[in-house]
């Protein structure tokens, strides 16, 4: 019986994690406080069912490697700026203001982005724009392992 307490404490402190974040500078200056999505499953989840995001907030995508990336708005929300990076952390391209969508949005209306890069930086719909981020800008941040 009392297995199960240790059970149920460690599943307790499982869903308690913090998500591993990152600051993100904007080629204007602008610090961005972005969740680090870095395995299938983060990657698959992302900020679907969000209802709000600050436009200091956001979401990086990390792959191995430089390499066409497909985002799909399904279950997401809100509207985002999706901004593709390379390996040398240049933009890309930014597919601007992708519109939002519902559970029950039919799948074959719903807006998908395609880009190159090794990270895809995920803001609220105008904040790229609003701190000058346009292809060929730098973005800066600095990953570490998580522990």
């Amino acid at each position: 019986m009392r297995y199960i307490g240790w059970i149920l404490l460690a599943l307790g402190c499982v869903a308690c994690t913090t998500p591993r974040t990152v600051t993100v500078t904007l080629p204007d200056g602008y610090a961005v406080t972005a969740r680090v999505a870095d395995t299938p499953h983060t990657h698959e989840k992302g900020l679907m069912f969000v209802k709000h995001l600050p436009e200091n907030e956001g979401m990086l995508f990390v792959f191995e490697k430089d390499q066409e990336q497909v985002f799909w708005m399904k279950n997401t929300l809100i509207d985002l700026d999706m901004i593709f990076i390379g390996a040398d952390k240049a933009v890309t391209s930014v597919a601007a203001q992708m519109p939002h969508s519902y559970t029950y949005t039919p799948d074959d209306e719903v807006a998908y982005a395609v880009g190159y890069g090794q990270y895809v930086l995920e803001l609220a719909a105008k904040t790229a724009a609003k701190h000058g981020v346009q292809t060929g800008s730098k973005i800066q941040f600095s990953l570490t392992e998580p522990k």
